[in-house]
């Protein structure tokens, strides 16, 4: 595998979105998160993506210059209609008028419908770290999950991420899919050739499977807990929760009515919403109490969490957060590897558009 400086990755990706005909700061705004989900060790959200939203841009599900504006508000609360935007570019925007509206009433909700896959859900739940807020964000996916008990993908990993400032420790960051594992990470593992634990998928009948690409031939991802004897009705439950809040708050497109985030797939005729649907919440800390009294409970809470006793073969207790913080340490210092199958979909995405993925820096 080759190794790439951030810097790098960053010029390279914004290029090909402006080639693609995206404004400078949209463009900018997409690198910005493609690369943080490979500095933060989450690949499956990173440049493995960017073919799969060049063929969609194609395909003309993609609108690189879109009109998104506000369609119901409140002092709290708005709706936005996204205008088909590249999922980063529409979040970006959300969680903004989110954490505006929360430091105006301490707290705010903002709604999305006719967006599209938005990369790595903590991006957006950590925007509120630095106004002294608790950010909170959600989104449905194209149904690749089969719920408890069916052999028919109804929903999407539909992940969770939510993020809490301290003081003297690093912030909580909690970036969680509802299934055992994201579906870009089956693509990486079938790009790498390898089998993925049972538990994960099933193919077409329900039966269990290893087959990274099980789906292509009408198999389903699992929920979190991969059977009904090691919970995932409550995968279930926490998905169709994501779901819902995405999707009918907003307008999207819920369930099996969420456009599929690759453009092998067709769009359904029956359509049912307007395209994918995110929620972003910020909450201020110091509408519930002082925000130097609450960062330092959570810093409490947090060094009596990292001092429980480990576990035989472990060598500390983690917080959600800190492997990804770890990472992004580690990246910094050595840089971003590529497998050689996504530096293959680069450089074809980039001949195509006249970019060298090359020369890094």
């Amino acid at each position: 595998m080759r190794y790439y400086k951030a810097s790098h990755l960053h010029r390279f990706t914004s290029e090909l979105f402006r080639k693609m005909g995206c404004p400078d700061e949209d463009a900018e705004t997409i690198a910005k998160i493609f690369v943080a989900a490979e500095m933060r060790d989450i690949p499956s959200h990173g440049m493995v993506r960017i073919k799969d939203y060049y063929n969609l841009w194609k395909g003309g599900r993609i609108n690189v210059r879109p009109e998104i504006r506000v369609v119901h508000e409140s002092p709290s609360t708005a709706v936005i209609d996204a205008d088909m935007a590249v999922g980063m570019v529409a979040a970006s925007a959300a969680m903004l008028k989110a954490i505006g509206k929360a430091d105006k009433s301490g707290t705010g909700w903002v709604a999305v419908r006719n967006s599209n896959h938005f990369g790595i859900a903590g991006y957006y739940a950590m925007m509120a770290l630095g106004y002294d807020m608790v950010g909170l964000a959600f989104t449905n996916a194209n149904p690749l999950v089969a719920p408890t008990f069916s052999v028919t993908p109804m929903l999407g990993t539909n992940p969770v991420a939510v993020a809490v400032p301290a003081d003297r420790q690093p912030p909580l960051v909690a970036d969680f899919a509802t299934t055992p594992i994201a579906r870009g990470k089956l693509a990486v593992a079938e790009k790498r050739g390898e089998r993925v634990p049972f538990g994960y998928v099933q193919d077409s009948s329900g039966k269990p499977s290893d087959d990274p690409s099980v789906l292509k031939r009408g198999g389903a991802m699992l929920t979190l807990g991969g059977d009904r004897i090691h919970g995932s009705h409550k995968g279930y439950c926490l998905s169709a929760i994501v779901d819902i809040f995405s999707s009918l708050f907003s307008g999207a497109g819920f369930g099996p009515f969420v456009p599929p985030s690759v453009a092998y797939l067709p769009l359904r005729e029956d359509k049912r919403g307007e395209g994918t649907g995110h929620l972003f919440g910020a909450m201020r800390i110091d509408a519930f109490r002082p925000a130097g009294e609450f960062k330092n409970e959570m810093d409490l809470w947090i060094e009596t969490f990292r001092a429980a006793e480990p576990s035989e073969g472990c060598e500390k207790v983690l917080i959600p957060g800190d492997p990804e913080r770890e990472a992004e340490e580690r990246s910094l210092k050595e840089g971003v590897s590529l497998i050689p199958a996504v530096e293959d979909d680069l450089r074809a995405v980039a001949k195509e558009l006249g970019v060298s993925l090359d020369s890094p820096d």
